[in-house]
């Protein structure tokens, strides 16, 4: 038996449940993993509130590391003692699983199993917005909102090696130093500065190509203030809360920007496409270029405390559950 937070409505954090559960034999194709970290992420809070629905009962988590312990038939190329890990495959929160092969990529002995589990989400996520979505170039100056966060922390430094200006927002003055000692050039510190405003002030009035925007529903109109004629509104989150009403119109009145909603699974979602985004983290981090930061550590058994946490905004960084 294994052990599994599972969740028999949406509600708040009370709704996750300690359970044990089967696992059974991995079928053609898959492979049987022991976890030994696994990683917390916003996306979880949104499955867990019914933002996001799910299909109940439900085993949360999106991303996690361990060990291939059983290989299925027809399994090539991943061996039994292999150390994986995977980005996007629900079911995460739990001791032991089975899973396709296809989704798991080999961690390199340079990176420690916690931070291959906080470091697959968030970093792809990085690797994606900034290679491939809005592709940024050396000179450039950006946006990124949540610059202390998980994904903020590596998007700075991804981008600062880059040869961006990054200008990042935070909500605490210990938050703006955490940011700027990994790549943020311009905190914005949200309770006290107008985020449109010292984006002009840094810029001397041309406001940035791109804004990378994960919180919502509180920034959604800063952003667009903030963007340069043509510029690109990347919305990849809502920690905020979704933004309930939006007419096209004001995209053409700010200069005709554009405006897209992103999300990993689609650009990972061929073994090509994983594979290409795992090597470029991988080299990233392997390089020293990106240092990922784990901040905090729960018992898988906390996850309800930790869910508390991330949603306080009292984390930083990244965030594991340990089985």
């Amino acid at each position: 038996m294994a052990t599994a937070i599972r969740m028999h409505a949406a509600g708040g954090p009370e709704v996750l449940r300690v359970e044990e559960v089967a696992v059974g034999d991995p079928g053609p194709g898959e492979v049987l993993i022991g976890h030994s970290a696994v990683g917390l992420n916003f996306i979880d809070t949104y499955q867990r509130s019914g933002l996001y629905p799910m299909a109940l009962p439900a085993t949360l988590g999106m991303e996690a590391a361990g060990v291939v312990e059983v290989l299925g038939d027809g399994v090539n190329g991943i061996e039994v003692g292999d150390r994986v890990a995977y980005p996007m495959t629900g079911g995460a929160y739990c001791t032991e699983r089975t899973i396709p092969a296809d989704k798991v990529v080999k961690v390199p002995d340079s990176v420690d199993d916690n931070t291959a589990a906080a470091m697959m989400l968030k970093g792809m996520t990085a690797e994606y917005l900034l290679h491939r979505t809005f592709p940024v170039e050396a000179g450039q100056t950006i946006l990124f909102h949540a610059a202390a966060g998980g994904v903020g922390l590596i998007a700075c430094q991804w981008a600062k090696a880059m040869g961006v200006t990054v200008i990042g927002t935070v909500s605490t003055d210990a938050k703006a130093e955490l940011a700027r000692a990994h790549g943020c050039d311009h905190p914005i510190v949200t309770s006290r500065e107008d985020i449109a405003a010292r984006v002009k002030e840094i810029t001397e009035g041309k406001g940035v190509p791109v804004v990378y925007d994960s919180i919502g529903a509180d920034t959604f109109e800063a952003s667009l203030a903030s963007l340069s004629p043509r510029g690109m509104m990347v919305s990849f989150g809502q920690s905020s809360g979704p933004v309930t009403s939006f007419n096209p119109a004001v995209l053409a009145a700010g200069g005709s920007l554009y405006y897209t909603r992103p999300g990993l699974a689609n650009y990972i979602a061929t073994r090509e496409d994983l594979e290409l985004s795992g090597k470029r983290l991988f080299d990233v981090v392997g390089s020293g270029k990106v240092s990922i930061k784990v901040n905090q550590t729960y018992a898988l058994t906390e996850t309800g405390q930790a869910h508390r946490d991330l949603e306080g905004r009292k984390t930083t960084g990244s965030t594991v559950l340990l089985p």
